[in-house]
């Protein structure tokens, strides 16, 4: 499966941390044999990508489209379809299917949010849907709270 994981305020805070558990649940999520994939509204995030040490993880970093999800895919040069996403924007997560997450701003031991989306992740691909209330199906309608 294609995943693909947004940067600020969903795997990088405000104080430039990683959420805690992002690396670990990126090697999960390879060891089960998916593709992780970067994107960000701010453009290519090489540069967050390198600092924290992403590379081995990451199979592309791409600019994510903000608006016209599907139709702009072709425009930003992102060569494959996502299949599952997790991002703090809800728009993105009912276009595409996958996870909405709070956003993560600053480094703090209670943020469990890395092995929640990992749950998710292996309800979907068990069943192709998961009963956590932070999943949302391909095409869901907003509202979304």
């Amino acid at each position: 499966m294609k995943i693909f994981f947004d940067v600020d305020y969903t795997i990088l805070g405000l104080d430039d941390t990683l959420r805690p558990g992002t690396t670990e649940t990126f090697q999960k999520i390879l060891d089960d044999g998916h593709e992780i994939y970067i994107w960000s509204g701010m453009g290519e995030r090489w540069e967050v990508i390198e600092k924290h040490e992403l590379e081995r993880f990451v199979s592309g970093v791409y600019e994510k489209p903000t608006h016209h999800f599907h139709e702009r895919l072709v425009e930003l040069k992102i060569p494959v379809e996502p299949e599952f996403v997790i991002d703090d924007y809800p728009e993105v997560v009912a276009a595409f299917g996958g996870v909405w997450v709070p956003p993560y701003f600053f480094s703090r031991s209670i943020d469990n949010e890395m092995d929640r989306i990992y749950r998710i992740i292996c309800d979907f691909i068990e069943t192709g849907a998961s009963e956590d209330r932070q999943y949302r199906a391909k095409g869901t309608k907003l509202p979304l709270f």
